[in-house]
């Protein structure tokens, strides 16, 4: 892994070491690696889903091109 530095506002600070003494978390550490773990998460299936509403449209403009599945 590598160390990064990383400013955060107060409150939020506040929050994730809320989180780390509710047992959420281990550390701040790793309440920030679960958030941008889900932000990689939910970029990946925002473009999953703009491939599949861009294949829908394909195959609703040309269905001759569509293969059966059987």
């Amino acid at each position: 892994m590598v160390q990064v530095q990383v400013r955060v506002p107060e409150n939020l600070l506040k929050s994730m070491d809320e989180w780390v003494k509710e047992g959420k978390f281990k550390s701040r550490s790793d309440a920030i690696r679960m958030v941008l773990s889900q932000y990689e998460e939910r970029e990946r299936t925002r473009e999953f889903f703009k491939m599949l509403t861009e294949r829908s449209r394909e195959a609703k403009e040309h269905p001759e091109y569509l293969v059966p599945l059987e």
